[in-house]
């Protein structure tokens, strides 16, 4: 019986020998070469750049000059026709990244319809906002509802809506597009719909009681009549409620020769300058724009804006915060840390 059991231990001793590595091989080096085909990698070796102590965009400060972007599109107006495109857009692309990051959960676009044309109906799971930036006789139909585009409009598109563009008159028609579509790369659940004619049955709408549209003039009554130097007025729903679940809106007035608060959150946003002229310091940075011209402010990068002497400089943003705000990302510094802890 001892004999047995000493014939069984060495069994199990020389089994667990041959199915070790040899000393030799056994190092931190050769582990990491060999875990890769395992499909695996080792979390030690990449813990800081995981789990940073602050947050790291991708994504850099950047403006788009519309002096230098519109003849481009115009350009693409004479070249590409609204059947080749069905959307004739140019992506304003984060210098850091691929499309369609203009930030790193944020995508916009400079649109254009030329007259007579359609861009066909769609529908799509990404949510749009869209600000009108030139031109007139345009409009967009809205699942149903036809609406007027005019100069500062801000034009919501709610996730899976029947939509079409279109252009009568002369002239081109320009917008800025705002969509969430970064977030259908991380979560890869992103549907699109053609409709089975160019346009959805759609009828003209009140643009005054429509919850689809925000007329540029109330939004510059409602920031004219503030007396601070700066001030900025979100986009709401009727009922207080942000335009969507993951892109929300406003608009800023900046006085002639004034500057807004410095402001570093976690949310990234993306600016449109309606009127007036000045620069905004972003991290290190100095970005100078005037009207037409699109930038960008990444996460966690502070800002801050300084309007030129001589004219009130407008601005619109759209951005993450409430996309952030429902996951519990968003912080701005100076924030109480503990305020962020929950169960």
């Amino acid at each position: 019986m001892a004999a047995q059991t000493t014939t069984q231990t060495t069994t199990q001793m020389t089994t667990q020998m041959t199915t070790e590595p040899p000393l030799s091989h056994n190092s931190a080096e050769e582990l990491l070469k060999e875990l890769p085909s395992t499909n695996t990698l080792p979390l030690w070796a990449q813990m800081t750049k995981l789990n940073p102590p602050a947050p790291n965009p991708t994504s850099i400060p950047h403006v788009w000059k519309y002096d230098a972007i519109r003849p481009q599109l115009l350009r693409a107006g004479q070249l590409i026709t609204e059947k080749q495109a069905e959307r004739r857009v140019l992506m304003l692309i984060n210098p850091a990244r691929e499309a369609p990051y203009t930030t790193d959960t944020i995508y916009a676009g400079l649109q254009l319809v030329m007259p007579n044309e359609t861009a066909p109906a769609h529908r799509h799971v990404a949510f749009a906002m869209r600000f009108i930036i030139e031109g007139n006789g345009g409009f967009t139909a809205v699942h149903g509802s036809r609406i007027k585009m005019n100069r500062g409009d801000v034009i919501l598109t709610p996730t899976m809506n029947w939509h079409d563009h279109g252009k009568d008159g002369s002239g081109p028609m320009i917008w800025l597009d705002g969509l969430d579509l970064p977030n259908f790369c991380h979560f890869p659940v992103h549907f699109v719909e053609h409709y089975d004619k160019p346009r959805y049955p759609a009828e003209d709408i009140d643009t005054a009681t429509s919850p689809l549209i925000f007329p540029w003039s109330e939004m510059q009554a409602k920031l004219d009549a503030a007396e601070e130097n700066w001030v900025s007025r979100p986009y709401l729903k009727k009922d207080g409620r942000e335009v969507s679940k993951t892109l929300g809106g406003s608009a800023e007035r900046l006085n002639a020769g004034t500057s807004s608060p410095p402001v570093r959150e976690t949310s990234s946003c993306v600016y449109h300058a309606i009127e007036g002229s000045g620069y905004t310091d972003i991290g290190d940075e100095k970005v100078e724009w005037k009207k037409g011209d699109t930038f960008c402010v990444p996460s966690w990068y502070k800002y801050q804006h300084f309007a030129d002497p001589g004219e009130t400089a407008y601005l619109y943003r759209f951005d993450d915060k409430p996309m952030m705000r429902a996951l519990g990302f968003y912080r701005n510094e100076g924030m109480d840390v503990e305020s962020l802890v929950f169960d």
